[in-house]
C-alpha cells in the first residue's frame, strides 16, 4: 500500500514538531540545571585552599533553613565594573623581562587570559614616567638644568621601551580588551618650582606644557598599539614626600584641568578619560570641591581613591555629591614579608567588597610583581617593603595574598558586570554582581573566629554554604 504525498508531509511535520518539542525541553532542562547549580571557589586563611575550585557544586533548592541568609536582589542595580588588577610598575616589568620567554609567557597567560584556570585580570595601572618602584627616576622630557621644552619637541618614551612597553605589548596580545590607566608621580623637573623630582609644585607658567606632555604620552603610546583608557592627574597629590612626587592642591588641580588639560584633550580629540584626586579616602572634599566647579567638571570622568587614610565609605560621599561621575579604587599596598591571613582578609573586606559596595568601578592592588628583596625602589622615599602580587626569583613565581584577592573577583566579574543587591551582615561581608552573560557572582568573607554556615537566597531558591574563619568564597551560578 503506497503512502500519499499529503500523508508523507503530515508524518514529516509531526516528526519535526516532536523534534522541536524535545529540543526545547532539553534546552529548558539545561537552563534549569544551570540555574540550580554553580561553582564554588575557596581560599582559606590557613592556605589549605588557595583560590581552589571545590569538587562539590553549588546547589539550589527550595529548602530554607534557620542559617544566616544572604539574599540576592538582581532588580537592585548599582555601578558597572571596569575590572580588577594591579599597578604594573617599572620594577614589576623589569622582573618580568628578566624571566625566560617561556616562563614569562606562562605567567602572563595565567594573569591575563580569560579561559581555563587563568584569572583574567582586565585592568592595569601604569606610571607616566617613573614611580617610586623604578630603578631610577625619569620623565619623558628630562633636560639639562636651565633648559625647557614647552612644545614637547624632545618628548621620549625610550626608557619605557626597555621593559614597560614590551611587557604591555605581550599582555595586550593575550587580552586586547585590557584597560590601562596612566598616573604620573611627577612632571619633568624643569616644570617644578623646587627643581627636584621629590615634592614641589607645578609652575603655573608650565600648565600648558604639562597638558601637552599628557597628550603626547597618550598619542605616542597609541602609535605603539597601547591605548590609554584613562589618566589620573596626579598620583597622591597630597603626599610630596615620595620620590618622585608632586604637591598639587585641589584648587590647583581644578585650574589645571579646566583651563589646560581638559581643553588640550578636547583639541587633540582624545577619548582618554580624565580622573582626579587619586589619593586617600580621608579627603573626599578634595574631589568634591573640583567637581563643584562646572567648568572643571565637564572634562572629568570621575575620582580615584587609595585607602592609606580614611574610611572606604568616603567614596559614597563623593557619589552622593556627584552621582553622575564615576569612582575608581586605584591603589593599596601589602607590606613585606606579609601576613597572609590578615592581609588577605583585610583587602577582601575593605577593597573587593568595601570599595565596590561604595560605587567603585575598579579595584587595583599596588605592584604586580617584586623580587625577594622587594627591589627596585628609588632613594629618598621609595617603597622598600612593597610586596608584589607575585614574587619573581628568576623563573620561580610565588603567589602572594594580593594575587588571591584579585583572583577571587577578576576571574568571574568581567568588565560590564553590574553590582546587584545583597544584604550585608557584619559576620559575612559580601558583594554580588551580574555579568553581561547573566551569570551571578557572590563574594563572601567569614569575618568571625568561628566556622559559619549560611544560605544564599536567589528568588525562591536556596543554597547552603560553609566558610572557615577568615576564609573567602566566590559563588558563581
Amino acid at each position: 500500500m503506497s503512502i500519499s504525498q499529503s500523508q508523507s508531509f503530515r508524518i514529516l511535520s509531526n516528526c519535526l514538531f516532536l523534534f522541536i518539542i524535545l529540543l526545547l525541553t532539553a534546552s529548558f532542562a539545561a537552563a534549569q540545571s544551570r540555574k540550580s547549580s554553580g561553582e564554588v571557589w575557596l581560599t582559606n586563611a590557613d592556605k589549605s585552599a588557595l583560590f581552589a575550585k571545590q569538587p562539590a557544586a553549588l546547589r539550589f533548592g527550595s529548602e530554607k533553613t534557620n542559617d544566616l541568609v544572604i539574599k540576592i536582589d538582581e532588580n537592585e542595580k548599582f555601578q558597572s565594573i571596569d575590572g580588577f588588577g594591579f599597578t604594573l610598575t617599572g620594577g614589576s616589568t623589569s622582573h618580568l623581562i628578566a624571566m625566560s620567554k617561556s616562563a614569562r609567557a606562562a605567567l602572563l597567560k595565567e594573569l591575563f587570559a580569560t579561559n581555563g584556570n587563568n584569572i583574567g585580570m582586565a585592568y592595569l595601572r601604569v606610571s607616566i614616567g617613573a614611580s617610586d618602584l623604578n630603578e631610577k627616576i625619569f620623565s619623558y622630557n628630562d633636560l639639562p638644568k636651565g633648559e625647557t621644552d614647552p612644545e614637547m619637541k624632545r618628548f621620549d618614551l625610550s626608557l619605557d621601551k626597555q621593559d614597560v612597553i614590551p611587557v604591555l605589548t605581550e599582555i595586550l596580545a593575550i587580552n586586547p580588551k585590557l584597560k590601562i590607566l596612566g598616573s604620573p608621580w611627577s612632571p619633568p623637573v624643569w616644570m617644578k618650582d623646587n627643581g627636584d623630582t621629590r615634592g614641589g609644585s607645578l609652575k603655573p607658567e608650565f600648565y600648558d606644557a604639562y597638558a601637552r606632555y599628557f597628550v603626547r604620552y597618550i598619542q605616542e603610546m597609541q602609535k605603539l598599539g597601547i591605548r590609554i583608557d584613562a589618566v589620573t592627574v596626579q598620583n597622591e597629590p597630597l603626599h610630596p614626600g615620595n620620590n618622585p612626587s608632586l604637591l598639587m592642591l585641589a584648587k590647583d588641580q581644578a585650574i589645571f584641568v579646566k583651563n589646560h588639560l581638559g581643553p588640550a584633550f578636547k583639541t587633540a580629540k582624545l577619548k582618554t578619560k580624565i580622573i582626579i584626586y587619586d589619593h586617600n579616602a580621608d579627603k573626599p572634599e578634595y574631589p568634591i570641591s573640583i567637581l563643584d566647579d562646572p567648568e572643571a567638571k565637564k572634562y572629568i570622568d570621575g575620582s580615584a581613591f587609595h585607602l592609606y587614610g580614611g574610611k572606604i565609605e568616603a567614596l559614597s560621599e563623593v557619589h552622593k555629591a556627584h552621582p553622575d561621575k564615576n569612582l575608581y579604587f586605584t591603589e593599596q599596598w601589602m607590606g613585606a614579608p606579609g601576613k597572609f591571613a590578615e592581609d588577605f582578609k583585610d583587602h577582601i573586606k575593605k577593597l573587593t567588597i568595601g570599595s565596590t559596595r561604595n560605587w567603585s568601578r575598579t579595584v587595583l592592588e599596588w605592584n604586580l610583581s617584586s623580587n625577594p628583596e622587594n627591589r627596585p625602589f628609588t632613594d629618598r622615599g621609595g617603597c622598600d617593603r612593597c610586596l608584589g602580587g607575585v614574587t619573581i626569583d628568576g623563573d620561580k613565581v610565588t603567589r602572594n595574598a594580593s594575587y588571591y584577592v584579585v583572583a577571587h573577583a577578576s576571574k568571574f566579574v568581567r568588565p560590564g558586570s553590574v553590582r546587584i543587591g545583597s544584604n550585608m551582615d557584619e559576620k559575612l561581608p559580601n558583594v554580588a554582581f551580574k555579568t553581561p552573560e547573566g551569570i551571578k557572582v557572590l563574594i563572601v568573607l567569614n569575618d568571625t573566629q568561628s566556622e559559619l554556615r549560611f544560605q544564599i537566597q536567589d528568588g525562591n531558591s536556596f543554597s547552603t554554604a560553609t566558610l572557615l574563619p577568615g576564609s573567602v568564597g566566590t559563588y558563581v551560578w
